[in-house]
């Protein structure tokens, strides 16, 4: 690992948090491996203990490391952050945290949207939908079930295309679909009997669900998804700034 002294000492810790974050995902670090020691660190970039101990702060939060608790801290297996404001594809998060990204369509259809449905894409009850379930997989594991519903508008952009191959969000792009903001929904179900068979869990594991409404820049929902992950898989990463407003909220699920 390179040491190294930045010259502003306020951005010291992000610097350290950098290095030590591309020898984790260069593989310099392996899964399992013991962190250098506090005060290795500390020689290692010329840094006192309370910087040091920030950037490995920002790595626990990153899911990057255990906590350490009394012993030096090791390289988790690599769980992925996502950053819970970008609207960014499954295979782009994935290549991003230099994982390979894969899938496996189990269905395509188009049915009339029910009055859920219908509230959820603002159309009318009984209009077309592009439904697309498929298995999403990191590194040729199994990660997450991912269901994709669509205004029959939207969904005709895919003719032709193939859903085993890559990225639909990209190929809406390269279709000029306007993917303008979106807003997820994140809480914590039991696997379903669809769920369990394809992620190789038993019925009623807890899974990671986000729901995800994306919206043009008129406002017009374009996309409603649900994304059930396992845990072990993603992590989500809300950033607040002291002083500054955020778009993001955690509210309590309510009772059923």
């Amino acid at each position: 690992m390179a040491s190294t002294r930045p010259t502003a000492p306020e951005q010291q810790y992000l610097l350290i948090a950098s290095a030590l974050r591309e020898s984790i995902r260069s593989g310099e670090l392996s899964p399992g491996e013991s962190l250098p020691s506090e005060a290795a660190l500390c020689d290692s970039y010329m840094s006192s203990r309370g910087t040091v101990r920030h950037a490995l702060d920002v790595l626990r939060t990153e899911g990057l490391i255990s906590s350490g608790q009394g012993r030096r801290s090791r390289v988790l297996s690599t769980v992925p952050a996502q950053n819970f404001d970008d609207i960014i594809s499954f295979t782009q998060w994935c290549k991003a945290s230099g994982l390979q990204p894969g899938q496996r369509t189990q269905s395509t259809d188009v049915r009339p949207a029910d009055a859920g449905l219908a509230a959820l894409l603002d159309i009318a009850e009984g209009d077309e939908v592009l439904i697309i379930h498929r298995l999403r997989l990191i590194d040729g594991t199994p990660a997450m079930v991912e269901r994709l519903r669509y205004p029959i508008a939207v969904g005709r952009h895919l003719d032709g295309v193939d859903t085993d191959a890559g990225s639909i969000y990209q190929a809406f792009l390269d279709a000029g679909v306007d993917f303008h903001h979106a807003q997820r929904t994140i809480d914590a179900v039991g696997a379903d009997e669809e769920d369990a068979r394809l992620l190789g869990v038993e019925t009623s594991t807890p899974l990671l669900r986000v729901r995800r409404r994306s919206f043009d820049s008129q406002g017009r929902p374009v996309e409603a998804s649900d994304d059930r992950y396992l845990p072990q898989h993603a992590t989500f990463m809300v950033t607040n700034v002291r002083g500054t407003p955020s778009n993001g909220a955690i509210a309590p699920r309510a009772r059923l």
